[in-house]
């Protein structure tokens, strides 16, 4: 056989070779269980979704997806090692705004490679915060009522999170930041506490996620003024949205689903139409909206599109309001 002939049908049957066992391998996954990392403590809206989506990607794909929590460090310790995983579909991960789009400008170091990051599967859920104060402390109705109070005593007024660089955190600077107030941020360790030393009257007000929050302004210990996301909420439609007042304000907490970067594209697009199957599924989506959040369920394209817009805002707020860096 002439050499120049030997050659072009050698390469081409290495060609079919590698299409055949790209095309089998995205086939037969999975064929062992699948471990979900939750880079935060059980319990949580994150541990929450995790373990609602594995359940259903358990029973489509007939193997385990096994969830396993590694808290700490915002979430960085969960995705340092989602990150070091091999990346062949079988350890996959939970990632947050505050963990995949605001770490990014908020810590100086992470145990990952920032602009390599990770391979977006699909947004799974955005919950709104809602902006509620102790009508004790502050006597007002509405948010414009709050930002005039806010600038005749500037200062003197507290607001509360569930931690620096978090949503709950960044939506009170976006607040400041959009309106000019001058307001104390008092962080804790976490948004249960936080809420309760609002009802308590320690701390003036706060964002905080809706389903905690609606359940103090249902039972009179609170007073929501404003959702943030741009449409009204479910768990408490009569309250207005902020982008009503402050034109463009949206701080809403979400969560989605990763995989390691340089997972096979096949393998990343089995998962991402999975996800998007169980999320557009009318039980699942009744259940996430009965946890005050709104189910999404976008490619892993649209997801990735929605991280950078989400990473570059926040660094805007960050930067805007000098939040130290960790």
């Amino acid at each position: 056989m002439h050499l120049k002939r030997f050659i072009t049908l050698a390469a081409m049957a290495a060609s079919i070779c590698a299409v055949t066992a790209t095309a089998g391998r995205g086939q037969d996954y999975p064929s062992k269980t699948v471990t979900v990392i939750v880079p935060f403590a059980a319990g949580g809206n994150t541990d929450a979704f995790g373990r609602l989506v594995a359940e259903q990607l358990d029973k489509r794909l007939g193997q385990r997806f096994i969830v396993e929590n590694k808290p700490g460090a915002g979430g960085n310790i969960g995705l340092g090692e989602l990150a070091r995983a091999e990346p062949d579909g079988y350890t996959i991960g939970m990632g947050t705004v505050s963990s995949n789009a605001i770490n990014q400008t908020l810590f100086k170091t992470l145990p990952y490679d920032k602009a390599k990051g990770f391979a977006p599967l699909s947004l799974i859920a955005r919950m709104p915060n809602v902006l509620v104060v102790n009508p004790e402390k502050l006597p007002v109705n509405s948010v414009q009522e709050l930002i005039e109070l806010l600038k005749k005593e500037p200062g003197k007024h507290t607001y509360a999170s569930s931690g620096v660089g978090t949503s709950i955190h960044l939506a009170g600077e976006l607040l400041a930041t959009k309106t000019g107030v001058k307001i104390t941020h008092v962080p804790y360790k976490g948004s249960s506490q936080a809420i309760m030393d609002v009802v308590a009257g320690h701390v003036d007000f706060m964002f905080d996620n809706i389903p905690t929050a609606a359940q103090q302004v249902k039972a009179g210990k609170l007073r929501a003024l404003a959702v943030t996301s741009l449409d009204k909420a479910s768990l408490l439609p009569d309250v207005p949205t902020m982008d009503s007042v402050i034109p463009g304000f949206e701080a809403t907490s979400w969560h989605g689903i990763f995989a390691p970067a340089g997972t096979p594209p096949e393998i990343v697009e089995k998962l991402s139409k999975e996800v998007q199957a169980i999320l557009h599924e009318p039980a699942m989506k009744e259940k996430i909206e009965s946890m005050g959040a709104t189910p999404v369920g976008n490619t892993s394209e649209e997801f990735a599109t929605f991280i950078k817009g989400e990473t570059e805002k926040w660094a805007e707020v960050i930067k805007a309001a000098n939040v130290p860096l960790q």
